[in-house]
């Protein structure tokens, strides 16, 4: 099972930018696809990026479109979000978890890394 470790969240003005890294333990990293998932206050986790076991393919939601890239480098098991732009809406804990595993509901979490974006 892959462990997770999520990190580069902190507290940054509207129109802001961070840079969120999420290092992974396990051999088995570069066979999955990866998403970053965040959860608001009250509401339930969603997921914001996605990209493929090779990199080569990306998806996000459409609410950050064009303002969050997600990239990754599995000679470092690691898969990263740099959120740019940010909005008071993007306020969150930020979590990141393979896509299958996820889908299956047998994916453990990470403790996540906290964005605060004031307006």
């Amino acid at each position: 099972q892959v462990q997770l470790m999520e990190s580069g969240g902190g507290l940054v003005q509207a129109g802001g930018s961070l840079s969120l890294s999420c290092a992974a333990s396990g051999s088995i990293f570069s066979f999955n696809d990866m998403g970053w998932y965040r959860q608001a206050p009250g509401k339930q986790r969603e997921l914001v990026a996605a990209i493929s076991s090779g990199g080569t393919r990306t998806n996000y939601a459409d609410s950050v479109k064009g303002r969050f890239t997600i990239s990754r480098d599995n000679a470092k098991n690691t898969v990263y979000l740099q959120m740019n732009s940010l909005k008071p809406e993007d306020t969150a804990v930020y979590y990141c978890n393979a896509v299958r595993a996820v889908v299956a509901g047998t994916s453990s979490w990470g403790r996540g890394t906290q964005v605060t974006v004031s307006s």
